[in-house]
């Protein structure tokens, strides 16, 4: 047996417990602030509208051929959000995107299927409250037209 004395609790009688003091105030993810640059969302809206199927690429035909320019540039590397422009706010972000889509789709129905897995996407991410996507169709990919540069879907 050990020198060291275990102190018991009378019977019926509720353990005592320290006090916890807490220091300040309030829960932890109340203090402080987090701020989400543009550029963030505008990376989680481009990867999230590139996954659509029946959407090709994103930005205007000149944004393209400078992308394709700067990704053969060493150290230049693709940008996901090429086509996107977003205004963060506190709480809220609107989103514009400019798309190219492919010959044969639904363009309703893949404006509605970009807008609303670039809305999951930013607001899972985010926690921002996404007010609005505003889609703009620049282009249409024709079968027989040659890439000017090949955008692989995630998967």
């Amino acid at each position: 047996m050990s020198d060291t004395a275990v102190q018991k609790e009378p019977v019926g009688e509720e353990p005592k417990k320290t006090p916890v003091t807490k220091r300040g105030g309030g829960d932890p993810a109340s203090r402080g602030r987090t701020t989400i640059a543009d550029g963030v969302v505008e990376k989680i809206a481009g990867l999230a509208a590139r996954d659509v199927v029946g959407v090709h690429a994103m930005g205007s035909g000149i944004s393209r051929t400078f992308g394709a320019v700067r990704d053969r540039v060493p150290g230049g590397g693709k940008s996901v959000s090429r086509g996107v422009k977003a205004e963060v706010g506190e709480v809220q972000t609107a989103l514009d995107l400019e798309i190219v889509v492919e010959y044969g789709v639904s363009i309703a129905d893949t404006a509605r299927d970009v807008r609303e897995n670039v809305i999951a996407a930013v607001e899972r991410m985010t926690g921002l409250e996404v007010v609005e996507v505003n889609i703009a169709v620049s282009d249409v990919k024709l079968p027989d037209e040659e890439d000017e540069e090949p955008e692989p879907r995630l998967q």
